[in-house]
Protein backbone atom coordinates (compact mmCIF):
# COMPACT_ATOMS: atom_id res chain seq x y z
CA UNK A 1 0.00 0.00 0.00
CA UNK A 2 1.32 3.29 -1.23
CA UNK A 3 1.87 5.74 1.49
CA UNK A 4 -0.57 8.93 1.42
CA UNK A 5 0.59 12.16 1.25
CA UNK A 6 -0.43 15.53 1.97
CA UNK A 7 1.12 18.73 -0.20
CA UNK A 8 1.17 22.28 0.27
CA UNK A 9 0.63 24.38 -2.79
CA UNK A 10 1.35 27.91 -2.68
CA UNK A 11 0.21 30.54 -5.86
CA UNK A 12 1.88 33.87 -5.26
CA UNK A 13 0.56 36.45 -7.42
CA UNK A 14 -1.19 40.29 -6.77
CA UNK A 15 -2.82 40.27 -9.65
CA UNK A 16 -4.07 36.31 -9.84
CA UNK A 17 -5.06 36.70 -5.95
CA UNK A 18 -6.91 39.75 -6.85
CA UNK A 19 -8.83 38.28 -9.34
CA UNK A 20 -7.28 40.45 -12.69
CA UNK A 21 -6.61 37.33 -14.44
CA UNK A 22 -6.96 33.42 -13.63
CA UNK A 23 -4.33 31.66 -12.13
CA UNK A 24 -2.71 29.05 -13.61
CA UNK A 25 -0.02 28.00 -10.99
CA UNK A 26 -2.09 26.35 -9.05
CA UNK A 27 -3.91 23.98 -11.47
CA UNK A 28 -0.35 23.39 -13.23
CA UNK A 29 1.16 21.95 -9.80
CA UNK A 30 -2.14 19.77 -9.38
CA UNK A 31 -1.80 18.25 -12.71
CA UNK A 32 1.70 17.50 -12.58
CA UNK A 33 1.75 15.96 -9.01
CA UNK A 34 -1.46 14.35 -9.69
CA UNK A 35 0.27 12.95 -13.22
CA UNK A 36 4.11 12.42 -10.83
CA UNK A 37 3.07 10.31 -8.12
CA UNK A 38 1.67 7.13 -7.83
CA UNK A 39 0.50 7.72 -3.49
CA UNK A 40 -2.66 9.37 -2.40
CA UNK A 41 -2.57 12.80 -2.33
CA UNK A 42 -4.50 15.37 -0.35
CA UNK A 43 -3.59 19.49 -1.45
CA UNK A 44 -3.31 22.56 0.39
CA UNK A 45 -4.07 24.91 -2.22
CA UNK A 46 -3.78 28.43 -1.06
CA UNK A 47 -3.87 31.71 -3.69
CA UNK A 48 -2.14 34.72 -1.74
CA UNK A 49 -0.57 38.19 -3.27
CA UNK A 50 3.07 39.20 -2.91
CA UNK A 51 2.73 40.48 0.60
CA UNK A 52 6.69 38.85 2.73
CA UNK A 53 4.43 38.05 6.02
CA UNK A 54 1.20 36.66 4.49
CA UNK A 55 3.99 34.03 2.18
CA UNK A 56 5.69 33.00 5.44
CA UNK A 57 2.44 33.02 7.56
CA UNK A 58 0.74 30.31 5.09
CA UNK A 59 4.02 28.66 4.14
CA UNK A 60 3.82 28.09 8.44
CA UNK A 61 0.32 26.95 8.30
CA UNK A 62 1.15 24.24 5.28
CA UNK A 63 4.32 23.02 8.05
CA UNK A 64 1.49 22.98 10.87
CA UNK A 65 -1.36 21.23 9.05
CA UNK A 66 1.30 17.82 8.01
CA UNK A 67 2.28 18.81 4.77
CA UNK A 68 5.32 16.91 3.82
CA UNK A 69 6.24 18.91 0.61
CA UNK A 70 4.97 22.47 -0.24
CA UNK A 71 5.92 23.56 -3.41
CA UNK A 72 5.23 27.45 -4.00
CA UNK A 73 5.07 29.70 -7.51
CA UNK A 74 5.56 33.12 -8.46
CA UNK A 75 7.37 35.97 -7.12
CA UNK A 76 10.79 34.57 -7.37
CA UNK A 77 12.19 37.19 -9.52
CA UNK A 78 14.03 40.54 -9.28
CA UNK A 79 10.87 43.02 -9.44
CA UNK A 80 10.54 44.71 -6.49
CA UNK A 81 7.03 43.25 -5.39
CA UNK A 82 9.01 39.12 -5.80
CA UNK A 83 9.38 38.55 -2.09
CA UNK A 84 8.86 34.99 -2.07
CA UNK A 85 12.53 33.85 -1.57
CA UNK A 86 13.18 35.94 1.60
CA UNK A 87 9.57 35.27 3.08
CA UNK A 88 10.39 30.89 2.22
CA UNK A 89 14.22 31.47 3.99
CA UNK A 90 12.74 33.66 7.28
CA UNK A 91 11.11 30.44 8.12
CA UNK A 92 13.97 27.89 7.25
CA UNK A 93 15.63 25.45 9.89
CA UNK A 94 17.80 24.82 7.03
CA UNK A 95 18.46 26.04 3.57
CA UNK A 96 18.97 23.12 0.47
CA UNK A 97 20.80 25.82 -1.89
CA UNK A 98 21.35 22.79 -4.32
CA UNK A 99 17.35 22.65 -5.78
CA UNK A 100 17.82 26.68 -6.50
CA UNK A 101 20.86 25.76 -8.58
CA UNK A 102 19.78 22.78 -10.23
CA UNK A 103 16.05 24.73 -11.54
CA UNK A 104 18.36 27.72 -12.47
CA UNK A 105 20.30 25.13 -14.62
CA UNK A 106 17.32 23.57 -16.21
CA UNK A 107 15.91 27.06 -17.38
CA UNK A 108 18.75 28.09 -18.73
CA UNK A 109 18.32 25.29 -21.31
CA UNK A 110 15.62 27.48 -22.55
CA UNK A 111 15.99 31.10 -21.56
CA UNK A 112 18.90 33.07 -20.71
CA UNK A 113 16.98 35.06 -18.22
CA UNK A 114 16.75 31.87 -16.05
CA UNK A 115 20.04 33.76 -13.98
CA UNK A 116 17.26 36.24 -12.65
CA UNK A 117 15.41 33.73 -10.90
CA UNK A 118 16.07 33.27 -7.31
CA UNK A 119 14.23 30.14 -6.47
CA UNK A 120 15.33 28.88 -2.89
CA UNK A 121 14.08 25.85 -0.99
CA UNK A 122 14.07 24.81 2.69
CA UNK A 123 13.51 22.65 5.63
CA UNK A 124 11.30 23.70 7.88
CA UNK A 125 10.46 20.54 10.49
CA UNK A 126 9.83 17.20 8.52
CA UNK A 127 8.38 19.54 5.86
CA UNK A 128 10.22 20.39 2.40
CA UNK A 129 9.42 23.32 0.75
CA UNK A 130 10.45 24.85 -2.59
CA UNK A 131 10.11 28.11 -4.26
CA UNK A 132 8.61 26.91 -8.05
CA UNK A 133 8.70 29.45 -10.97
CA UNK A 134 5.45 31.18 -11.95
CA UNK A 135 4.54 29.45 -15.64
CA UNK A 136 3.05 26.79 -15.91
CA UNK A 137 5.67 25.16 -18.80
CA UNK A 138 8.22 26.44 -16.68
CA UNK A 139 6.90 24.48 -13.46
CA UNK A 140 6.90 21.73 -15.90
CA UNK A 141 10.72 21.65 -17.29
CA UNK A 142 11.59 22.32 -13.16
CA UNK A 143 10.05 19.71 -11.65
CA UNK A 144 10.43 16.91 -14.95
CA UNK A 145 13.48 18.27 -16.54
CA UNK A 146 14.74 19.14 -19.77
CA UNK A 147 13.91 16.80 -22.42
CA UNK A 148 15.79 16.27 -26.36
CA UNK A 149 13.72 16.56 -29.40
CA UNK A 150 13.34 13.03 -29.33
CA UNK A 151 11.92 12.95 -25.80
CA UNK A 152 15.17 11.71 -23.87
CA UNK A 153 16.38 13.01 -20.75
CA UNK A 154 18.86 16.06 -21.27
CA UNK A 155 18.89 17.49 -17.67
CA UNK A 156 17.10 16.09 -14.93
CA UNK A 157 14.34 17.69 -12.97
CA UNK A 158 14.19 18.26 -9.33
CA UNK A 159 11.43 16.19 -8.28
CA UNK A 160 13.69 13.30 -8.95
CA UNK A 161 15.77 14.07 -5.43
CA UNK A 162 12.55 15.46 -3.46
CA UNK A 163 10.84 11.78 -2.60
CA UNK A 164 14.62 11.25 -1.14
CA UNK A 165 14.84 14.13 0.52
CA UNK A 166 11.46 13.58 1.87
CA UNK A 167 12.69 10.17 3.45
CA UNK A 168 15.63 11.72 4.95
CA UNK A 169 13.70 14.46 7.49
CA UNK A 170 11.14 11.61 8.14
CA UNK A 171 8.32 12.14 5.85
CA UNK A 172 6.26 9.78 3.60
CA UNK A 173 7.42 7.18 1.29
CA UNK A 174 7.02 9.09 -2.29
CA UNK A 175 6.96 6.53 -5.45
CA UNK A 176 7.12 8.23 -8.70
CA UNK A 177 5.39 7.18 -11.86
CA UNK A 178 8.89 6.87 -13.98
CA UNK A 179 7.24 7.78 -17.21
CA UNK A 180 6.95 10.79 -15.80
CA UNK A 181 9.78 11.57 -13.19
CA UNK A 182 12.16 8.63 -12.10
CA UNK A 183 12.76 9.22 -8.22
CA UNK A 184 16.29 8.88 -7.55
CA UNK A 185 17.50 6.54 -4.25
CA UNK A 186 20.07 4.52 -3.16
CA UNK A 187 19.83 1.09 -3.47
CA UNK A 188 19.80 0.77 0.81
CA UNK A 189 16.65 3.00 0.40
CA UNK A 190 14.37 1.67 -2.06
CA UNK A 191 11.22 -0.14 -0.38
CA UNK A 192 10.74 -3.59 -2.45
CA UNK A 193 7.47 -3.34 -4.24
Amino acid sequence: MKDPVKIGIVSISDRASSGTYEDKGLPALKEWLTSALENDITFASHLIPDERPLISQTLLACVHAGCSLVLTTGGTGPALRDVTPEATLAIADKEMPGFGEQMRQISLNFVPTAILSRQVAVIRGKTLIINLPGQPKSIRETLEGARNADGTLLVNGIFAAVPYCIDLIGGPYLETREAVCKAFRPKSAIRPA
